[in-house]
């Protein structure tokens, strides 16, 4: 068993990386940047100028903005200028009501919100609101790195109440204690069960989020397609499409824009779902315990957090492929797979699921989720059976962390020309 100070620092990185969040993320943090520099300011802007990088642009185009029945930033910012709580983090919207979505839509009619791409920063998490007021004094806040620091706020007597002097990295993840899947495996399953415990959260966050997509009518409804009669007839009413419908649904709800909190992994909601429910639904219907399921969980979750060490929050890579590596690993655990079979499990979904692209936040990564999902399944499927893609295919090694490193590379290097022409692509339609 890993000592007492090692546990502790990872169960502090979980705390920090697992949290609850309404809505899409990055919509969310830029909200929470827009309340906070109008917090500094002290009063509501006259207008709100807004600088992003290009992945949190790509991310906040095409998403429902929970509570609101409107897609992408204008809404979110005017909300988070008008009603935002900075104290909330990423559930700033938290006390939207009829009345203030109201006050959030006049408010985007009679003010100017300018919102454009900041141009020579290679961070790709960032966002700059800068609020004017009409005496023509103004506030700023920066989020960099991840999607609650601030590291700068000046308020409109031109007093800089925050300045962190790093360059864009962040320190705190500096400090961070680094993973290995040895590591995340030991901890997972070997931890005493009260440290761990809290991780059934997730379980709680995110199986109600689906329970309300069965209960709207949100995204693409790809949950509640695979529930009816005829999806039936093609998957069949087991485990597998059970997994599928409990995944798209709590993403359906989230990217449709449902006021419910999800619990996010690494600034994530569907990565926290996707690190979530498919490990709760077969941990249910396969009978295992709830300590077998609050390890599960626990690996899931620590896996994908392990991998985003590397991938950085933001990238060209689908993070659902991600945590379907994490909820892989999970479900592997949960069949009475060892620490060899987890492993297998890992490079089976690494040589299917490498190269999936991200084309931002929207309704139809539900589509997306439910692709790494099934693999997910099929993978610790093929690893109990000892089947386990080799060193000789593709770009798998045969030391795990390494073709983890082989992916996130990829993913983080390889894949910044195709981020690049992803957003190209969704800034030019119908130009």
């Amino acid at each position: 068993m890993l000592d007492k100070e090692t546990r502790d620092r990872i169960i502090a990185l979980i705390h920090k990386e697992v949290v609850p969040a309404i809505g899409c993320t990055e919509p969310m943090a830029v909200a929470l940047a827009t309340a906070r520099a109008k917090e500094a300011l002290g009063s509501l802007p006259e207008s709100i100028d807004v600088l992003l990088s290009a992945n949190i642009l790509k991310n906040a185009m095409g998403v429902g903005i929970p509570g609101t029945g409107m897609i992408g930033l204008p809404i979110a910012v005017a909300l988070g200028a008008s009603i935002g709580r900075s104290e909330y983090q990423l559930e700033v919207l938290r006390d939207l009501t009829p009345e203030s979505l109201a006050e959030g839509k006049l408010y985007m009619q009679q003010h100017n919100i300018n919102i454009k791409q900041k141009e020579g920063i290679a961070e790709k998490l960032y966002i700059e609101i800068t609020c004017h007021a009409a005496d023509g004094k103004q506030s700023k806040a920066i989020i960099s790195g991840s999607h609650t620091r601030f590291i700068y706020i000046e308020n409109a007597d031109g007093k800089v109440e925050l300045e962190d002097n790093c360059d864009f990295p962040t320190s705190s993840e500096e400090d961070d204690i680094r993973l290995n899947l040895k590591m995340v495996h030991e901890f997972a399953t070997e931890a005493p069960l009260n440290e761990i415990m809290f991780i059934l959260q997730t379980k709680d966050y995110n199986m109600k989020a689906a329970q309300n997509a069965i209960e709207g009518n949100y995204g693409h409804n790809l949950g509640k397609t695979i529930d009816r009669p005829l999806a039936k007839g093609i998957f069949g009413n087991s485990i597998f499409s059970h997994i599928i419908a409990k995944t798209a649904s709590a993403c359906d709800a989230r990217m449709g824009g449902a006021m419910i909190p999800v619990m996010s992994n690494s600034g994530s909601g569907n990565q926290g779902i996707c690190a979530t429910n498919p490990v709760v639904v077969y941990a249910i219907e396969n009978e295992n315990t709830e300590e077998e399921l609050v390890r599960a969980l626990t690996l899931s979750h620590l896996t994908a957090i392990y991998i985003k060490q590397s991938l950085g929050k933001l990238s060209a890579l689908c993070g659902c492929v991600v945590a379907s590596i994490g909820s892989s690993c999970g479900i592997t655990y949960l069949m009475g797979g060892d620490y060899q079979r987890v492993c297998h499990s890992v490079k089976n979904m690494i040589a299917n699921l490498t190269g999936m692209i991200c084309d931002g936040a929207k309704p139809s990564c539900s589509l997306k989720i439910s692709s790494g999902v099934s693999t997910a399944i099929l993978s610790a499927l093929l690893s109990m059976e000892g089947k386990c893609v080799t060193s000789a295919e593709g770009i798998i090694d045969d030391d795990v962390d390494q073709s983890i490193h082989n992916l996130t590379s990829i993913g983080a290097d390889a894949m910044r020309a195709t981020d690049d022409m992803v957003l190209n692509i969704m800034t030019h339609k119908g130009c």
